[in-house]
């Protein structure tokens, strides 16, 4: 704790927000304003939970990107599951997963109707499941970025060695870095809502490492700062970045170095690619994102839930009121969603940037409503 402490020092916050005060009137001495992405639903959550975003000027605005892998999920990958579970299979899953809307109902509305939805706090704990089950398929919903997916693939070829024919993964893994080329790309997001600068993500950073971001940052000339979580952490960040601006130089800065190297983690992305291909996916907020996603490779494809039943994820439908897809795509705020703290709160959501723990409107409610 000690160490966290030092993150959270009120004196050197007081400092950093004085110099952020003084880099921002030098940067937008003729009226321009600062608009930064957080990728991260950690770092929104971390935003939000330490009022980060009361204490700065006014000309600075912080928007949440495509960070939070619930969010993100497609409702037809729902609708997949549903599938499942409909077809007698045990489907395992993160708890948040179970209030995600697909197309017409949650998975908590399929549990409820006598479907078998276990919710595993441990990805191994599906293939303990698999095992107390040798005579129903087991079915774990594997949704996350690459901070999850390396232990995902260390599960497969656990479940390889063990000779275990009973499971396999509805596989929902992105990949971060093509959604934020998708994300820059679209004429219509540039033109609406321009981004100046990148918070990047501290977990998957720690996976990947620096260098996938770099042609990002040239080929759009951004400022960018791959950050911790603590509220030290963000306001040097946003020190470091006003400081490109100022200088005019669009750069890429690791601030995160006590745990993010610059090539990430070798063995994580070792066990990645021993078992996945890259391949196309779709993204609630995004639709359609080239070499987005991960499958499994042919080595491993009996695992492969997909494969194994014949399954056709095809893009799902949204509530047409909830504002999640804009949100997602920093085009919307959460409180300025016609549903926020309405008909959408946690306890009744209606789309997933409410219901997940690193959730942009989740964040919003529970820390900033009252602001």
């Amino acid at each position: 704790m000690r160490y966290i402490d030092a993150f959270r020092q009120p004196d050197t916050a007081a400092y950093l927000l004085g110099e952020i005060d003084t880099l921002t009137r030098r940067v937008c001495s003729r009226g321009k304003s600062i608009r930064i992405m957080e990728v991260c639903g950690t770092h929104t959550m971390a935003i939000a939970r330490h009022a980060i975003r009361a204490g700065l000027p006014a000309s600075i605005e912080l928007i949440s990107g495509p960070g939070c892998p619930v969010c993100v999920t497609d409702p037809g990958y729902i609708d997949a599951a549903h599938e499942l579970a409909e077809n007698d299979c045990i489907v395992a899953s993160f708890g948040d997963m179970l209030r995600v809307p697909g197309s017409s109902k949650t998975l908590a509305d399929a549990q409820a109707t006598g479907a078998q939805i276990e919710i595993c706090y441990s990805p191994a704990e599906a293939l303990r499941l698999s095992k107390i089950n040798p005579h129903r398929e087991v079915v774990f919903l594997g949704v996350g970025f690459e901070t999850t997916t390396a232990p995902l693939c260390a599960l497969i070829i656990r479940a390889a060695r063990e000779g275990i024919q009973n499971f396999s993964l509805l596989t929902g893994l992105k990949r971060i870095v093509p959604a934020l080329w998708s994300l820059l790309e679209n004429p219509v997001q540039a033109e609406a809502n321009p981004i100046d600068g990148l918070l990047l993500p501290a977990h998957v950073s720690a996976v990947i490492g620096v260098g996938p971001y770099i042609p990002i940052v040239t080929r759009f000339g951004l400022y960018a700062v791959i950050a911790g979580f603590e509220p030290l952490d963000i306001l040097y960040a946003l020190v470091e970045m006003l400081q490109q601006m100022v200088s005019g130089k669009p750069a890429l800065t690791n601030h995160y170095n006590r745990v993010v190297q610059e090539t990430g983690n070798p063995k994580a992305m070792q066990l990645i690619n021993l078992c996945l291909n890259v391949q196309d996916g779709l993204w609630r907020g995004l639709g359609p994102v080239p070499q987005s996603t991960y499958g499994l490779k042919p080595a491993y494809r009996r695992f492969d839930a997909v494969s194994k039943f014949g399954l056709h994820i095809r893009p799902g439908r949204t509530d047409p009121r909830c504002g999640c897809n804009d949100v997602i795509r920093g085009m919307l705020r959460p409180t300025a969603c016609r549903l926020f703290a309405s008909t959408c709160t946690p306890e009744h959501a209606v789309g997933p940037c409410m219901i997940s723990a690193e959730g942009s409107c989740s964040a919003a409610y529970r820390y900033e409503r009252d602001a």
